[in-house]
């Protein structure tokens, strides 16, 4: 209620004047919501996650860990919000929600005797104070790649606001060795730093497909190895893991599709997507040679990192046999524009239709897929709404969708 009060409030407050103000008055927000619910971060362990991609699976990782060993959890991402053993949807459209959220998280965990709490945080939250006045004792660092520019001025900014998490010198930071700025973040490091790559030995079981997923498996292992939980406990907790929502989601169905539902919003994970879900992986070896890959694609934050959309369409037209391009989060922006940059990616016109409602694109490549193609439904996840303009949402879930559209197909069959 605050925050809303002082949002209306910053209305009047001329743009220059207000920009000049943003730090300190971000800074006000994070100490008087820690002020507010007596700085519970003082009183619980805390594991910050961070990166471009890769963060919320790595937050279900660790938890299922955490519990594997007996241990009380509490978790908030993009996903969900869990204290204890009351969890509930993200519903917010950000993956860091505000100030008072986190503190009001932080004291409920307190509350309900949790251990551990996990908490993801992007770079947006950082250059607000979100991070502030929560001493964390650990760091997780799955990577960066070139995401939120428009919003940063640049990718030194982007990167320097992650780093910032890094600065706080917490105890443990584990980082993906495999990015080139790992170190940058290891050497902050107050007691241990943990490095790990894709070429390390992976002796876990898991349901997680793809090479991405083995970097959050492995991020996690080192977490919990760091602070001293048994590698048989560790083995357990990632092999407990099933699917987590929206992220390589795979939808049940009795046509002999491989359907899966995936939040790849920037080209770094898309390409990681189709390439799991191309002819050459080992989940589709059985088909290869004669099985597509049907996908659905936009480009999810109107007014935001255009700089993307064309790159999107080449990496679509590289690994899909047949694209659907639709809308996803326009906000304020013309949709038929933000489909129209994708295009220009997109070389092989016949590659390609375009359907702008979202329900009917996936329903028609749902129907263009034979027994053993692959549709990927990528762009949404879990966001529980498709965002228009002047604030206006749609109730959404790219899993329920696909679901009852395959329903429908089945009916027909």
């Amino acid at each position: 209620m605050l925050e809303k009060t002082l949002a209306f409030l910053r209305s009047f407050i001329p743009a220059p004047l207000f920009k000049l103000g943003q730090p300190t008055y971000h800074y006000a927000l994070a100490l008087l919501a820690a002020i507010i619910y007596r700085f519970p971060a003082r009183k619980i362990r805390i594991v910050m996650i961070t990166g471009t991609k890769g963060k919320s699976t790595t937050a279900e990782l660790v938890n299922s860990i955490l519990e594997a060993n007996n241990l009380r959890t509490a978790l908030t991402s993009t996903i969900r919000t869990k204290v204890g053993d009351t969890a509930y949807p993200n519903l917010y459209k950000m993956t860091t929600p505000g100030r008072f959220f986190l503190q009001k998280f932080l004291r409920a965990a307190v509350r309900k005797n949790c251990d551990w709490a996990i908490i993801e945080m992007t770079s947006q939250a950082v250059t607000q104070h979100r991070h502030k006045f929560i001493n964390y004792e650990a760091l997780i660092y799955t990577g960066i790649h070139p995401e939120h520019i428009e919003a940063h001025g640049s990718f030194d900014n982007y990167l320097k606001a992650k780093l910032e998490l890094a600065r706080a010198r917490p105890n443990i930071i584990v980082a993906n060795l495999d990015d080139e700025h790992s170190q940058k973040f290891l050497d902050y490091a107050r007691v241990k730093k943990i490095g790990f790559k894709l070429s390390d030995a992976f002796p876990y079981q898991t349901e997680l497909p793809g090479e991405f997923n083995k970097r959050n498996v492995l991020a996690a292992a080192k977490f919990a190895q760091a602070i001293g939980i048994s590698e048989e406990v560790i083995k357990k907790g990632i092999a407990e893991l099933g699917q987590v929502p929206g992220r390589m989601e795979f939808i049940g169905n009795s046509l002999g599709l491989t359907v899966v539902v995936d939040y790849a919003h920037t080209t770094g994970s898309l390409e990681e997507v189709y390439k799991t879900m191309s002819q050459s992986s080992p989940l589709r070896q059985g088909f290869a040679g004669q099985a597509k890959l049907i996908c659905v694609l936009g480009a999810c934050g109107g007014g935001r990192d255009s700089w993307k959309r064309p790159e999107f369409g080449k990496i679509a037209e590289k690994y899909c046999d047949k694209i659907v391009l639709t809308d996803e989060d326009p906000y304020d922006e013309d949709p038929r524009k933000i489909v129209a940059d994708i295009e220009r990616g997109i070389s092989d016109k016949s590659k390609y239709e375009v359907e702008m409602n979202r329900r009917r694109a996936i329903a028609k490549a749902l129907g263009y897929a034979k027994n053993g193609d692959a549709v990927v439904i990528t762009g949404k996840g879990t966001d529980p709404y498709i965002m228009g303009p002047h604030g206006s949402k749609q109730p959404w879930s790219d899993s329920q969708i696909t679901r009852e559209e395959l329903a429908n197909l089945s009916k027909t069959e």
